[in-house]
């Protein structure tokens, strides 16, 4: 997936973000409009094994929150769609007909090369800034992935794992994802 900067002057609302119709992706965060093409087969394979790997243990729990895939997420004018979000029984009421008003408790992206530095900055400040209570980077190229969870001060990093490792979550302490599993491309 490329990440494009629109680079304009303006700056970017979520009532702007509601006026895009054409077959691009966006997102506005700080005012700018950034623009991504659809993802591809590997970043959405990830996401899948990610998707339903939370979904089971969920299930199997009995925890009645919600997970969504590529769902926009409003935080007053900016707007992101992450590839993954949970959110907690206790706070389903920021879910709206079309979007998520507010911070999910859990947002999982899946990198690719050209997002990284856009998801490991403008997306993990913003996610903090506005409440989001523990944040998953996943790199299927590295096959690695890092857990950060909310401090006062900022991010802790909670764990990082590669394909070898069991994945473990301080939101979900019983979750236990085998990433041998997840990062499996044959």
């Amino acid at each position: 997936m490329r990440e494009i900067i629109i680079k304009s002057d303006k700056w970017y609302t979520y009532e702007d973000y509601l006026q895009l119709d054409d077959e691009y992706e966006y997102e506005i965060i700080g005012g700018k409009l950034f623009m991504t093409p659809k993802p591809r087969p590997l970043h959405q394979e990830v996401v899948g094994r990610l998707y339903v790997a939370l979904h089971n243990f969920l299930k199997r729990r009995n925890i009645q929150g919600k997970i969504f895939l590529d769902v926009d997420v409003v935080f007053g004018n900016q707007v992101v769609s992450p590839d993954i979000i949970y959110i907690t029984h206790e706070r389903l009421s920021i879910i709206s007909e079309t979007n998520i008003q507010g911070p999910p408790d859990l947002i999982i992206e899946v990198l690719s090369p050209s997002t990284q530095k856009y998801d490991r900055k403008q997306k993990s400040q913003l996610y903090y800034t506005n409440g989001v209570k523990e944040y998953w980077l996943i790199d299927p190229a590295t096959q690695l992935a890092e857990v950060f969870a909310r401090e006062d001060k900022g991010w802790y990093r909670a764990g990082v794992y590669d394909e070898e490792d069991t994945l473990v979550s301080p939101l979900l302490p019983e979750l236990e994802i085998k990433l041998k599993e997840i990062f499996d491309v044959s």
